[in-house]
């Protein structure tokens, strides 16, 4: 899962992760789209933020597991 889908799955837009992050939305909008990715510390927030794990933001999510 990508990080716009995981933040469409948890109901929140761009701009609603920017002020929980005190991030701008251009950051938001550029780790979205691959220009770069998010600092390692703010993996652990995106993911609580968006209800998953930091591995399902990172593409692993344990595809094929069916625990």
């Amino acid at each position: 899962m990508g990080l716009k889908e995981a933040r469409k799955r948890a109901g929140l837009t761009a701009k609603d992760v920017a002020l929980s992050l005190g991030v701008t939305f251009q950051n938001v909008y550029n780790w979205e789209n691959g220009s770069y990715l998010p600092p390692s510390k703010r993996l652990p927030e995106l993911a609580k933020l968006y209800g998953c794990t930091v591995d399902e933001l990172l593409g692993g999510g344990g595809q094929g597991s069916d625990t």
